[in-house]
């Protein structure tokens, strides 16, 4: 597939819609180029996100923007279980922001995204132990009940991280 300057303009104004949450400019691209979601995300051309690290749901999740995620996982729910740098997935950043209307259409997606490690050997269950977040931790384990038995590297699990760091309501 020959990789046009247009092309890779499209692929620049799909970054900038996924950055100002701009659906209409998404659905726009898409219409113009049905491909275009899968282009950035299938393995042969992952060249073409540099100088992006994150795809555009990593982008539209980490700023909140629900329609835009909606959006772009009706599309391509396979970008769910894409990682960035750091090895998390978009319900890693749902999940750690607290963005709980977007951590349900991720799961809607993938549930299995409850189970994918980052760097650290974290799943978006821990993340939210650490912060509190009681109302995504009860939607990350009613979808996946056995990723509170998930052992990080200190042989910490879940329910270890809320004693921890005195999160007891999230406990519960």
């Amino acid at each position: 597939m020959e990789i046009t300057n247009e092309k890779g303009d499209d692929i620049v104004n799909l970054y900038n819609a996924s950055t100002n949450g701009y659906t209409a400019t998404l659905k726009s691209l898409i219409d113009k180029d049905t491909h275009i979601l899968y282009i950035i995300s299938s393995s042969p051309f992952k060249f073409l996100r540099l100088p992006f690290s994150e795809t555009p749901l990593h982008i539209s999740v980490e700023l909140g923007h629900l329609d835009f995620t909606e959006t772009l996982l009706a599309q391509n729910p396979h970008f769910v279980a894409e990682l960035d740098l750091h090895k998390c997935c978009p319900l890693h950043l749902a999940s750690i922001e607290g963005y709980i209307e977007i951590v349900q259409a991720l799961l809607h997606a993938n549930d299995n995204a409850c189970l994918i490690c980052d760097k650290y050997g974290r799943i978006p269950l821990h993340y939210v132990e650490l912060r509190g977040r009681a109302d995504v931790v009860n939607k990350l384990i009613n979808v996946q009940s056995n990723s509170i038995w998930i052992v990080l590297d200190g042989n910490e699990t879940a329910l270890h991280l809320c004693v921890k760091y005195n999160q007891l309501e999230a406990l519960k």
